[in-house]
């Protein structure tokens, strides 16, 4: 962890047509943080992403990521959705959907060897190397899962957003998840969307709790009072006391 910002936002506000969906949010993420944004469906947390992506400028205020406009950070930022929107009818194959993390990086015509060998070094960091020639749509929901992170790896990204990473997938991938998030943290800050509030305890040093406004909480804190105040209904959840260091023991 440094004291460098990874992500700002200073008194920002936004709206679609009208309706506030974030308002007066003010927000440091320091370069080396693993943190979770948590929230309400309808709270903001997809908006708050977009801002950082540059996907949405704000009504007021600034948004700053890796030291510059979000639009100029971009190609230094992966992304990976929580679903891949394909056809499955179309015969892509896993490096394919790799490559295309090198968009930003890529100036047209055939990719390049350097755009290979990152896919590639890329699809070992998630353990998916034996499968780059496989069609895409022929893997396991977790494998698809890893592959979506591969292209998000492939980039070689200084700031990772992960969009609910462990949606739908059993208690073996998401521990395998743990296992690389923690991995990729030692060079890159991760910021993570996610409504499972058991993965995010384990995981993360600091919760954004997103509902309109944005509240920040060290994973300590999630106790039944903050959650039933973020998402209106008290949801069991287990506690763990985490350091700022990331070193954590259960209570």
């Amino acid at each position: 962890m440094t004291d460098r910002v990874a992500v700002s936002f200073g008194n920002v506000s936004f709206a679609y047509e009208g309706v506030p969906v974030l308002e007066d949010v003010n927000l440091s993420i320091p370069e080396g943080a693993l943190v979770s944004v948590v929230g309400p469906n309808g709270g903001g947390k997809t908006t708050l992403v977009k801002l950082m992506m540059g996907l949405l400028r704000p009504d007021e205020g600034q948004v700053r990521v890796l030291g510059g406009s979000p639009n100029r950070a971009r190609p230094r930022v992966g992304y990976m959705p929580q679903h891949a929107r394909h056809d499955p009818r179309f015969p892509v194959t896993v490096m394919d959907v790799v490559l295309m993390g090198r968009v930003e990086r890529h100036w047209g015509g055939p990719y390049s060897g350097d755009d290979r060998l990152a896919a590639k070094a890329a699809l070992a960091e998630v353990g998916l190397l034996s499968v780059a020639d496989r069609l895409f749509d022929a893997l396991s929901g977790g494998q698809r899962q890893r592959v979506l992170m591969a292209r998000a790896l492939a980039s070689s990204p200084d700031l990772l957003i992960l969009d609910e990473p462990t949606a739908n997938v059993d208690v073996v991938v998401e521990a395998r998840f743990q296992d690389i998030l923690r991995e990729l943290n030692r060079r890159m800050t991760i910021i993570m969307v996610s409504h499972d509030l058991g993965f995010v305890a384990e995981m993360v040093q600091e919760v954004v709790c997103v509902n309109r406004h944005v509240v920040v909480h060290p994973t300590s804190e999630i106790t039944g009072k903050v959650i039933q105040e973020i998402y209106g209904a008290d949801v069991r959840a287990i506690r763990h006391d985490h350091t700022r260091n990331g070193r954590h023991g259960h209570a």
